[in-house]
């Protein structure tokens, strides 16, 4: 690899793991406090766990890929947002705490997000659930889940075809509009809706849980980019509603609307 990048790619994958199990430390400790809720400009909440998270990947990932920018979500609403564009080679995408209103009602369902993206598509990630003891990694040799903390269990995981008797379909568990979600899903035929907090809905159809997340609704490229590297990993896509490959290192880092599937469930695009 070049930009400052490991040779070895499993150094790489185990310099990011470890890196994301030292944030989710960090995030359980104050989890077990009464911690303090603010809010940011754009009115969304901040714990002192996403600053602590923070604090914790942004040296982590300098001292693995020294060369390598980093737009983190902290960071950025400070105004702090390297040069990054859809045509570099490489930059680090980061949501310390993805799910802070997951955090927030104590379910569980928050993560720590860390991506590579190259050239605008996200080539590696992980997804940490500390209060789950899930871990999700997704690179070039595939995904998989490493579950419980103590004694790890890893499982490769893909996606599944689609089942027979119906898909199930992950929507946010703090956002959504059912009206448009249920106009989206026209006459697909649906066993079950399942609600999920952060991008735990996107590693649900890459372990073979679910079949498709319609997103009709607003986020931004640190909220999903490592959930993508971990759903194409498992053979999983993520596209714009216009069916066009979903890309990072746009100017303000805000997502369209978007589909993430398994490629055997068939959606109709709108033009």
């Amino acid at each position: 690899m070049t930009n400052g990048l490991p040779a070895n790619a499993h150094a790489l994958e185990n310099g990011l793991i470890e890196i994301a199990r030292k944030a989710g430390a960090a995030i359980m400790e104050i989890y077990k406090t009464d911690f303090e809720v603010r809010s940011k400009d754009d009115a969304s909440p901040v714990t002192e766990a996403d600053e602590a998270a923070e604090a914790i990947i942004l040296p982590g990932l300098h001292a693995l890929t020294p060369n390598v920018k980093i737009v983190s979500e902290e960071s950025a609403a400070a105004g702090d947002i390297p040069d990054v564009s859809t045509e570099t080679d490489f930059f680090w995408l980061v949501d310390p705490l993805d799910g802070t209103k997951e955090f927030i009602k104590r379910n569980g369902e928050f993560t720590v997000n860390i991506a590579l993206i190259a050239k605008g598509v996200p080539v590696m990630g992980v997804v940490y659930a500390p209060a789950l003891e899930k871990l999700y990694f997704g690179g070039p040799d595939g995904a998989k889940l490493i579950e419980n903390d103590t004694d790890p269990k890893t499982t490769a995981i893909t996606v599944r075809p689609m089942p027979k008797d119906g898909i199930v379909v992950v929507g946010s568990r703090s956002h959504g509009d059912p009206e448009a979600m249920k106009a989206f899903l026209g006459d697909l035929k649906v066993r079950e809706m399942r609600p999920a907090g952060s991008s735990l809905k996107l590693c649900l159809i890459a372990q073979g849980e679910a079949d498709l997340y319609p997103r009709l609704g607003r986020t931004m490229e640190w909220d999903i980019g490592a959930g993508h590297a971990v759903l194409a990993a498992a053979g999983g896509v993520v596209e714009n509603m216009d069916g066009r490959p979903f890309v990072y290192g746009k100017g303000d880092f805000a997502n369209p609307y978007f589909v993430a599937r398994s490629p055997s469930v068939p959606v109709t695009y709108q033009n």
